[in-house]
């Protein structure tokens, strides 16, 4: 069974700052823990590598000590996830502004990655995420996608992505990862279960 609390959700770079804040997540991960949550993950990619690296890491551990069993972050699900499929060198397609673009790039390369390429969406606000057509990535990742890339990453959440990734590899020829993706792959292994879907290179690779 999957169990949700949210934490109140705002953007742009101070207030993606705010919510990558530890402390934040007390209720949140508690309030799950107390519903038999086995497996706690922050499904957040810009509030968890906002403060690189070291933040991530520390949302991780404070995770744990409000009581999950297992704790994990988008950010940190995705890097394993492109480990996974055996990613080196990255087009990275995102929705945010370039402040966070910039970070989101700085914390694959310190995970080490190299992005040949970064993509911005091109939304002028958070609350253009939410109105984003598929058809609308699937155009920008395959725009963005890069010629020494061997993996593409498609970040944050709030994206319609998964229908996509089927017909993304096949045209492109290389692993599509997602934040979605990478989450539920990260949290069903974490409780000892495989993730199933159609025609993903991270699934079948799990397999």
């Amino acid at each position: 069974m999957t169990y949700t609390a949210e934490v109140p959700y705002r953007d742009n770079l101070e207030l993606v700052s705010r919510l990558g804040r530890a402390d934040l997540l007390a209720g949140p991960v508690r309030e799950l823990v107390e519903r038999g949550a086995e497996a706690v993950g922050y499904l957040c990619t810009a509030c968890s590598f906002v403060d690189g690296v070291p933040g991530e890491r520390a949302l991780r551990g404070a995770m744990l000590a409000y009581g999950a069993q297992r704790a994990l972050t988008t950010s940190g699900a995705v890097t394993d996830a492109l480990r996974a499929v055996g990613a080196c060198r990255l087009a990275v397609v995102h929705p945010y502004q370039e402040p966070v673009g910039r970070l989101l790039a700085a914390y694959l390369d310190a995970s080490g990655f190299d992005v040949v390429a970064l993509t911005p969406l091109g939304l002028d606000t958070v609350e253009d995420v939410y109105a984003v057509a598929e058809q609308q990535v699937v155009d920008t990742v395959i725009k963005g996608d890069h010629p020494e890339a061997d993996a593409v990453f498609i970040s944050c959440t709030a994206l319609p992505t998964y229908d996509a990734l089927p017909r993304l590899e096949e045209r492109l020829g290389k692993p599509v990862v997602t934040a979605n993706q990478a989450t539920a792959w990260a949290l069903l292994g974490a409780v000892g279960e495989r993730a199933h879907g159609p025609h993903q290179r991270l699934l079948d690779r799990a397999a």
